[in-house]
This record gives structure tokens, sequence and C-alpha cells, in this order.
């Protein structure tokens, strides 16, 4: 039983469990809770802590309370953890559970959750260039360790770790680039016991974790293309990294218990950069503290869209070209056929009326994919759809493949229009498989892009970063299909193109490995640091970034955070905003924390809250305006930078201050003299005016120097009514 010494102690501890009063209940179905334990009450009778969570659960047992919720099965536990967390993953009865709350050494306990997914030319469009820069200065991430915890990997297409046996998965499928993979499936049959796993193995058969996997760290493959888009040589982002897979998503279903483990498992085998592509819906109630993706990050921490378009060309009778989108994987060539334009044709019926035709139509109110259904299901050869943004439409919509179709704007419709009214016998040459680079603008925030600020932490602005996230041409297991031709005919590749929120994780992953492999001795802060500080405000025609969730307008810092991931400038950032374990208990303790709820968040009694302070040491500042403070407030942000880039450097800082403001910045100057000294100063907002959201900048600017460490300003409402205190 993993017992030595004296058992007495032993049975004290069963007696909590026994001595408990026991009324008649209904049946209830079991749970799977997700326990946190204070290791300093593990009692000294127990070799380890996986003894004394296995003897916890078989006290529980021994106590036979199934009986009292009609269970013909025990209690089970499902994991141990160690790194993540300090506890275990167990299935409960509501009694058992109650139980199990009443000896020393419980902290809390989190019900079951389920989880869903986020989800070529993409390190150029990065400026990553195996010459010069981060690429060089990294060797493209060699020997850096990436686990990636999503839907596993295919695997044909510094390590403590296994690769995990599994079925159509053998051990020698790992090698210089997938070093590990490991799957993690108890939360779920704990839960649905009745459901049918396809593989029990880290083989991907979805295909998501493939194309995060080949994002993040991908090697070189040449001739690479989806149907011819995107042709080219591609390579992830670190293509030297190594890969350790953590396959937790089985058809789209995931368990917070087997998420928890596949984290502490990583911790274990000692990753050096975790990519998580996924997110939980949870209610609007749910807290900070019921966070075990914000406490398996702490823990984590305490360890140590694209200028590219897929173009379809429309040369009209007259021989003018307009450009659309399209992304048709048939080899189709359009020529010659007529145009009619219909102001609306609601049903297939009526487009059999103008057979081999191309029709131009009007996307009214109706989804695109019903339009390309539509067009799909009738016998026209082909359709022009008029967009008033075809631009997001193509960022964002899946369904390109149905048809032979193309996405055109509406100043082209006018040129398209008039040519029509012109003959009494229009025509046009429809042309796909083009990929024209260099689009402007570019980048554009999408408009599926999560905004700020964060519901649990109002005092940190959010998101960070933006990067790409759209058109994204990625590795896809051949059994997983990438489209089909109008609906009937389903097509296989060894690529797929995708966009999503999921796409962006991998992208600023891989450029996390890339700088951990050239500056190994930075913390994790100092890496965010190093990415934020450094991002682009202007887009490729040196404007500011648009965002097309808001009618194109100038990105807020509530959109694309600091701006827009340049791997190589976070090279060389000049100053990091750094931050220990400390900083963010402290700022937990100015969220009204109490001890009990820092023991459950960070699973240990060694940090205090003697300094409580919702300055974490951010390279961002944000205010939170509430309706019932007055009209001129004053706030007050104490940061501290860390010099690492010339020795000897002074900084001055500038500021754009956000409208009906003041910013005060003191020192205005910082005078280093030596590598990694540190220096502190304070920036102060006097805001005059009331309920506006405004923006503003922060920059420190090397005299004689290349660096400038710019930082956002942020003013807005307070939304959520969260925040505790001024922030």
């Amino acid at each position: 039983m993993g017992l030595n010494g004296d058992p007495f102690p032993y049975i004290l501890f069963l007696m909590y469990f026994l001595l408990i009063l026991h009324a008649k209940s209904k049946l209830v179905t079991r749970t799977t809770y997700v326990v946190s334990m204070d290791m300093a009450f593990m009692p000294k009778v127990f070799i380890n802590h996986h003894n004394w969570y296995s003897s916890t659960i078989g006290s529980l047992k021994s106590a036979n309370l199934a009986s009292l919720d009609n269970h013909q099965s025990s209690p089970s536990l499902l994991y141990n953890y160690d790194h993540a967390v300090h506890g275990f993953a167990a299935h409960l009865s509501k009694h058992e559970l109650e139980a199990l709350k009443k000896p020393p050494g419980f902290v809390s306990a989190s019900e079951e959750m389920t989880s869903t997914l986020h989800t070529t030319h993409t390190p150029e469009f990065l400026s990553l260039r195996s010459t010069s820069g981060l690429w060089l200065a990294s060797n493209q991430g060699e020997d850096v360790i990436i686990g990636v915890i999503d839907t596993g990997i295919w695997p044909e297409n510094k390590w403590k770790g296994t690769c995990e046996e599994g079925q159509d998965f053998n051990s020698s499928m790992c090698n210089a680039k997938l070093i590990g993979a490991r799957s993690f499936y108890k939360g779920l049959i704990a839960n649905e016991p009745n459901f049918g796993i396809r593989m029990k193995s880290a083989r991907d058969m979805e295909g998501h974790g493939t194309l995060i996997s080949s994002i993040v760290a991908g090697n070189y493959v040449e001739g690479t293309s989806l149907f011819g888009y995107a042709t080219g040589t591609a390579s992830g982002v670190a293509p030297h990294a190594r890969l350790a897979i953590y396959k937790v998503f089985w058809d789209k279903s995931n368990y917070i218990s087997d998420f928890v483990a596949a984290i502490d498992q990583a911790i274990a085998d000692g990753v050096d950069v975790i990519s998580a592509s996924l997110g939980y819906t949870v209610e609007s109630s749910f807290s900070l503290e019921e966070d075990f993706i914000a406490k398996v990050s702490f823990a984590a921490l305490e360890k140590g869209t694209i200028d590219r378009w897929f173009a379809g060309t429309i040369t009209l009778g007259n021989e003018e070209d307009i450009v659309g989108w399209g992304i048709f994987p048939g080899k189709v060539l359009l020529q010659n056929a007529p145009l009619v334009y219909p102001m609306i044709l609601k049903s297939s019926d009526k487009m059999l009326n103008v057979p081999n035709s191309i029709i131009v139509r009007r996307r009214e109110y109706a989804r695109l994919e019903s339009q390309a259904q539509l067009v799909a299901r009738s016998n026209v050869l082909g359709a022009i759809i008029i967009l008033d943004n075809p631009i997001t439409i193509a960022m964002e919509d899946r369904n390109y493949f149905l048809c032979p179709c193309i996405l055109i704007s509406l100043d082209n419709a006018r040129v398209l229009k008039q040519y029509i009214k012109s003959t009494d016998k229009p025509v046009a040459n429809l042309t796909f498989q083009q990929t024209m680079m260099g689009i402007k603008p570019a980048p554009v925030v999408a408009s599926y892009a999560l905004r700020g600020p964060s519901p649990h932490t109002p005092c940190i602005l959010k998101p960070d970063i933006m990067a790409p996230r759209s058109l994204i041409l990625g590795a896809c297991p051949p059994i997983i299909p990438v489209g089909e031709i109008r609906g009937r005919k389903q097509l296989y590749r060894d690529f797929t193109v995708s966009y999503g929120t999921s796409l962006a994780c991998p992208h600023a992953t891989g450029v996390a490995a890339l700088l951990k492999g050239v500056h190994p001795e930075w913390s994790p802060a100092a890496i965010k640091s190093a990415i934020m500080t450094t991002t682009g405000h202007l887009d490729n025609t040196n404007s500011p970034i648009r965002d097309s969730g808001n009618g194109l307008q100038i990105a807020s810092p509530l959109a694309m955070g600091s701006g827009h991931i340049r791997p190589n400038q976070a090279l060389d950032p000049g100053l990091v905003y750094d931050a220990t374990p400390q900083d963010y208990v402290n700022l937990l303790c100015s969220m009204n924390f109490n001890s009990a709820q820092i023991l459950n968040f960070i699973g240990s009694n060694s940090y205090s809250c003697s300094s409580p302070s919702s300055g974490l040491n951010y390279p961002s500042y944000i205010v939170l305006l509430r309706k019932t403070r007055a009209s001129s407030i004053i706030q007050n942000f104490q940061r501290t930078v860390t010099n690492v880039g010339q020795d000897v450097s002074t900084y001055k800082a500038m500021v754009t201050a956000p409208e009906g403001s003041a910013v005060m910045v003191s020192p205005e100057k910082l005078i280093f003299r030596k590598g990694n000294e540190k220096k502190s100063y304070n920036l102060t907002i006097r805001y005059e005016e009331k309920e506006q959201s405004s923006f503003g900048t922060h920059v420190w600017v090397e005299e004689n120097g290349n660096h400038k460490v710019r930082s956002p300003i942020v003013i807005t409402l307070d939304v959520f009514k969260t925040s505790t205190g001024l922030c």
C-alpha cells in the first residue's frame, strides 16, 4: 500500500471518511473532478503523493459511499498531477466529493469541463529569412522542444519523455523532428463511457493537431500547394525545432482532466514552449479561481492575417480583367461563357433556365455558404458574387470549394455591370488556381478575432498581440477531406488552407521558441515583452492597421493588442518588462483573493500577499472607467525595465496621450551603464473625460540607437464591472 512506519496516523486519516452522517439520496451520476491538494499536509506515512492520492480514493471506497447514490461502481482515480498542479482527477459522486473535502490537505475541486479547438508564405510575411535576423541567430529553432497539445499528429508526414505506442502508431515513427507523442483520454472515457474512440494513440484523425504542428515547427517541404494555390516551399515558423505531441482531443471532444494531465506531463518532460490552441466555454459567473487553464499556465510559467490573395480572374468580352477572390479546386477555365445578371435568383430552379452560363449574383443577407451551395446544385457553369468586402469574407469563409465562384468588390461590380449594359451578348472567361502575393492592405484584424478587455483580468490589457491566422497553408492527414466540388465529390490532399484564432497561436509559439533558442536565459515574461514591444502597428501601405470587424476602421489595442508580431525585431528589443511568479501572485492579491484562493490557484504557500499590486510589470497600460467615478481620474503605473541591449545606453520617453488625457512619465530618461541593469519609472494618466474610450502610446526611444520600446495606452469602459479598485 505504500505505507511504512506507524500505521496509527493512517487510521486517523481514514476516520475523516468513516465518521460521516449519511442521508438517503436519489441515484446521482458520477462526475469527474480535478482536485487540488496541499502537499504540506501529506501524512509522513506515504512515500510520495501518488500513494497519498491512491489511498485517499481507496478510503472513499472503504467508506462504501457509492451505495448512498445507488452506484454499482466505485470511485476511480484517473490521473495524478505533480507539475502543473498538485492533485489528481477522480470520478466521484456528490457524497464522495463531500467526504473528500473533510481531511486536511484538500484545497479545491473543480467539476469537469469540455473545451473546443480554436483553428507557405507565412514565414516570408513575417520577414523570417535564413540569412539574417531571428532565423539566423536561432538556427531556425534548433534543439528547442515545442509541446503541442491538440488532436495528435500524422507522424509520416533534451527529451525525457516517451514515444508512446498505440493503435497504428509505433514508437519507431518518432524521429529527429517528432521526438515524443502521448495520448490522454481517461477523462473522456470516465464522462462518456460509451464514446467510441476511433484511434487510441497519438495519431491525428481530425487534422487540427497536424496543421498546428506544421505551422509552429514544420520542416521544409518543396512543391506544396492546395489545388494549385499557395504553391512553393512550405515551412513552419521554427522549422528546426523539435516536436512533442500530446493528444487530448478525440472527435473534437476534450475534458479538462485530460488537458491538465497533458500539461503536467509536458512540464515533466522538459519542453521549452507549449502550444495549446483551445478554449473552454464557461458560464459568465466562472471565476479566475476556477480556471484550470490559468492555473496550469502559472505552473508552466513558474517552471521556467496575411498579404495573400487566392485569385480568380474574370476576363470580360472587351478583354478587360477583373481580379477577384476564388479557390475552386477544379482545373476549370471557363471561356466565352454568357454572362447573366438577374437581380435576384433565390432558387436553383430558376438557375436551371440559364445553363451553360456564368451568373452574377449580389450577396444580400444570405450566408456565402448558402449562395455557394445554390450555385453548386444548379447547372450553371459558374458564378460571380458581389460582396461589400470580399477581403473579410475570403479570410473567414470555409466554403470556397463548393462551386466555381469568384468574389468581387462593389467597385469591380460597377465595371462588370457597365460592360454587361454595353453589349447584347456579354461573355467572360473565368480563370482559377492563382495566388497573388503582396496584397494591400495587410495585415488586417479579422472580424472573428476576440476583443478586450478580459472579464477575469481587466487590469491587464488583452489581447497581447496579433499574428497570422487567415489563409494559412499547413499539413493535413490524407484521410481528412479538405474540400469538395459542387457539394458532391470530396477531395483529399496532404495540405490544407485554414483560418481561425487557433492558427495565430502556433505562429506566436514558433516565434517564442526561436527567441528561447537564442536567449535561453530569458523568462517567459521577458520573451512575451520582447514580442509585444517590438510589434508593428502599420500595414504594408504604411497606414495604421485596420479592423475588418469594425468597418475597416483603425484597429484599437482592444482588437490587436500591441500590434502585429515582428519576429526579427523581437530578437533585439533593447528593454524588456520582466516579471516573476510573485508579481503574478501580487496581482491576484490585488483582486481580493484570500489566502485559500491563492493556495488553490498556485498550489503552494511559498508566496505571500504582503505587497498586493494590480500593477503587474506588463508592457501595456489600461484604465477602466466606471459611471460612478468622478469626471477627473488620476491613475499611476509603476514599471521596471531590464536592459538587454547595449550595455551603455540612454532611453527617452515619448508619449502620444489618449484623447482627453494627459500622460506624464517620471523620470523622462533612463540611463543604463551595464547589461541586465534594471530601472524603474512611473507613468501617470490624468483623464478629464467620462465614458469614452481613447488610445495612445508610450515609447522608450534609445538616443543614438535603433531601439524603440513601444507600449499601448488604453482608456475604456469597465464593461464587465469586474475590476476591483483602479487599474
